[in-house]
């Protein structure tokens, strides 16, 4: 193999917007690492649509191979834990961001990186869930770590067609919780209730300015919104809710007090999906047996590789639900 195809953006200014083009391309012109993957899948996800625009200036240093995370065999490694042919995963740790990541048919990263697969999952499977799917597990974790049970009550999830949002779902729900979907797609009522949602909610009734205090609704919540839905959020929830937040789609500031916290007892918990190794690997055992999705097929949009221009361009608009799934190997 002397190349290989890679989706590579270009800039040549900080003020300017990024090319995105087809190459070719060595293994040495990639990013450095000590273990090079044969990428059979990767994905897209709403930070790698933004990024290959130029929103939000995600990527700093071009030329950058976007894709923040992929799933693999090892092709060769120069660290012993790792051997040709071993099925792994890497997502975070700045892949596709601040180095080259799973938009291309090879990758080559650190070792500290490289997750192996967890037993029990293909590697499909660990495409389609991928990033996003680690998020939606980490917000679980935390979650019942925090006391949630499927006897607190509801469980809301915002966001809900996105990729993160859809996992939630389908994973709160085969583990029994009693899921409400807050979407602003009419047309993906039918697509939530099938992941599992027992009821759907529109995005225009979360969000309105209210009293420090309201209704009591939610015993958690999984927020990829933030602005002024995680301040509803948190006025609506219950007394020793759960509330975690990882996404800003609709701003990264709110109004909020401290009353839901004094006299709920509601526990506000960031996510960083970027998690240390030895947080991902639980997490990740715990996504492939007993938070593992029971509709995996249905959440999953496999493309292949010359679609995915495309698929971004769709994602910014809001016009995709679920998760694109890069096929690599035909």
């Amino acid at each position: 193999m002397n190349t290989f195809t890679a989706y590579r953006l270009f800039a040549d200014s900080d003020s300017e917007a990024p090319q995105g083009r087809f190459v070719d391309m060595r293994i040495d012109e990639l990013s450095p690492g000590d273990v090079v993957i044969r990428v059979a899948y990767s994905s897209i996800n709403y930070k790698d649509a933004l990024a290959a625009a130029g929103i939000n200036r995600i990527i700093r240093a071009f030329p950058r191979i976007g894709g923040i995370d992929l799933a693999g065999h090892v092709a060769s490694s120069a660290d012993p834990r790792f051997q040709p042919g071993d099925p792994v995963v890497v997502h975070g740790f700045g892949i596709g961001v601040e180095r080259d990541g799973g938009h291309a048919q090879y990758a080559r990263v650190a070792a500290d990186m490289v997750m192996p697969l967890p037993d029990g999952l293909g590697l499909l499977e660990a495409s389609i869930l991928g990033a996003a799917g680690y998020t939606a597990g980490l917000c679980l974790h935390w979650m019942e770590l925090n006391g949630l049970a499927p006897e607190s009550g509801k469980v809301l999830v915002t966001g809900a067609t996105g990729g993160v949002g859809s996992i939630a779902i389908d994973m709160l729900a085969q583990r029994g919780y009693q899921v409400t979907a807050l979407t602003g797609k009419a047309d993906a009522h039918d697509y939530l209730r099938m992941l599992g949602a027992a009821e759907i909610l529109p995005a225009e009734q979360a969000g309105a300015p209210g009293k420090p205090l309201e209704k009591a609704l939610w015993a958690g919540a999984v927020d990829s919104v933030g602005g002024a839905v995680l301040g509803w959020l948190l006025r609506t929830t219950q007394a020793e809710g759960v509330v975690t937040s990882f996404g800003n789609a609709g701003g990264s500031a709110f109004d909020a007090t401290v009353l839901p916290f004094i006299l709920r007892g509601v526990k506000l918990i960031g996510i960083n999906a970027n998690s240390p190794m030895a947080l991902r690997r639980a997490v990740w055992e715990k996504i492939a047996r007993q938070y593992r999705p029971r509709h995996l097929e249905a959440i999953a949009n496999i493309i292949d590789f010359e679609a995915l221009p495309q698929c971004m361009a769709r994602m910014r608009d809001r016009a995709s639900r679920g998760r694109a799934i890069i096929r690599m190997e035909h």
